[in-house]
């Protein structure tokens, strides 16, 4: 059994996202994930850098729940600069594709001032859905 993804009759699909998604299975909710190691330590300052170490250590927690990015059913992204990314959407959309492959979970993203630690650009949060044949 997988994860299915919502659509409404005569909506079109999303491009990058899904409107909704379901299933039956355990939950594991993801705590913001931010764009530094393992460690607690920045190595990028730039907007495509955080983004790519936040979408690993979305994967490093999902691995650590015995999950893979295909369970993720939603997920939620704060950045604190709009414009950054907006002025680099082709090459996030490929990280987001080198790094998670091509799962389109349901989405929100949400411009903010500032995030907790203030070196940090992007933080994203949301809840992965691990079918319930998958766990046996």
């Amino acid at each position: 059994m997988k994860n299915s993804v919502i659509l409404p009759d005569g909506w079109p699909r999303p491009r990058g996202y899904s409107n909704a998604m379901s299933g039956c299975g355990r939950l594991i909710a993801l705590g913001g994930q931010i764009g530094w190691d393992k460690d607690e330590k920045f190595q990028e300052l730039s907007f495509i850098g955080q983004w790519r170490q936040t979408l690993q250590n979305i994967v490093a927690v999902l691995e650590a729940a015995s999950a893979t990015p295909e369970h993720l059913i939603q997920l939620t992204v704060y950045v604190t600069d709009m414009s950054a990314y907006r002025s680099s959407l082709k090459e996030a959309g490929e990280v987001w594709r080198d790094t998670l492959g091509r799962c389109f979970p349901s989405m929100a993203l949400v411009g903010v001032t500032e995030l907790v630690e203030p070196e940090a650009l992007v933080e994203i949060s949301g809840f992965a859905l691990i079918p319930e044949q998958v766990m046996s």
